[in-house]
């Protein structure tokens, strides 16, 4: 299923770093005042940011025009990437509201944290193996954020990161949870995007709690139509793909479950700047008090169905909520 290609006029700036190699995007990385990639904050902005990511742009948008609908004004810094490119952003104060997703936010912190204290080689910590809750997520969220940030009340609608496999795979085999996957007697091979190397429920994570290996088959559009179609034409056993994406209904994938709990709950969290103007921390509150999975999932569909951008899903979604007039 193909998803808009809103990004094709604009190059992204994972794209263009890859394309200046490792060494001048180092160099860039060093020189912040010299960075052709940093957030330029127009005067009297706010700034809202998005990953890049589909469903994170039309969350975004909807931050965006309901903060607009209170008189603001905002620029939007949308397709940044994934943490390792956004977080330092907003922690400068170079953006102020990005939506975020709980468990993977808090996962990424504790991973710094314990990096911090221990040293790059053992910086990934393994979580028990045991669910925690998305109240625990946020409250351990309030806890851990660096100062000057901070999270605002998440939505219903979460967006989990997920092990899939076709049903075809899941009925040969008899997979219902990750740990199945160990019957395969091999390696394991998943599409995902390249960070999945150093999240908690990477490898290493799938190892220590299922007892699993993955090899890891990268694919950077963050469990979009070439994610699944590795899944689905059989390159790949198992894929990352994102729970409220209407991929996996359409093409009747698989969603094994997470007994160990390794994947935290992910629900829409916004990561906000501290001083972020009080009128626009209720519009953004009122965005995720109406915002629940099925909102979430039929607002993916209107992207990767009717092919629409961003801009006329939220704007749409907005008016019939009643949150712009």
């Amino acid at each position: 299923m193909n998803r808009p290609n809103h990004s094709a006029a604009r190059p992204t700036r994972r794209a263009m770093l890859a394309g200046l190699g490792a060494g001048a995007a180092a160099l860039l990385a060093g020189c912040s005042d010299a960075n052709p990639f940093a957030v330029h904050r127009r005067e009297g902005s706010i700034v809202v940011g998005s990953q890049q990511y589909y469903s994170n742009e039309i969350i975004a948008e909807l931050f965006a025009q309901a903060i607009e609908a209170k008189g603001l004004t905002v620029q939007r810094e949308f397709r940044i990437g994934q943490r390792e490119a956004y977080l330092p952003e907003i922690a400068s104060g170079s953006i102020d509201v990005i939506p975020e997703y709980g468990g993977n936010l808090l996962q990424y912190y504790q991973r710094v944290s314990a990096t911090a204290s221990t040293g790059p080689t053992q910086g990934a910590a393994i979580p028990a193996a045991s669910p925690i809750t998305a109240e625990a997520v946020q409250e351990e969220l309030t806890r851990i954020l660096p100062s000057g940030l901070r999270v605002l009340a998440p939505a219903k609608a979460s967006d989990q990161d997920s092990f899939a496999v076709t049903r075809a795979s899941a009925e040969e085999h008899g997979l219902i949870s990750i740990g199945d996957l160990a019957g395969l007697g091999r390696a394991v091979s998943m599409a995902a995007n390249s960070e999945f190397t150093v999240r908690p429920y990477g490898p290493a994570g799938v190892r220590t709690v299922y007892g699993v290996d993955i090899e890891l088959t990268p694919v950077e559009d963050s469990g979009g139509p070439l994610t699944v179609k590795a899944l689905t034409d059989g390159s790949v056993d198992v894929a990352d793909i994102y729970s409220s994406d209407p991929a996996i209904e359409a093409n009747g994938l698989v969603i094994l479950e997470d007994p160990a709990g390794l994947i935290a709950p992910q629900r829409v969290t916004p990561l906000v700047a501290e001083a972020l103007a009080p009128t626009a921390v209720e519009a953004i509150d009122a965005v995720c008090a109406r915002l629940d999975p099925g909102e979430l999932r039929s607002l993916n569909a209107r992207s990767t169905g009717e092919q629409l951008a961003a801009e006329v899903i939220a704007a749409d979604w907005l008016a019939a909520q009643g949150l712009v007039g």
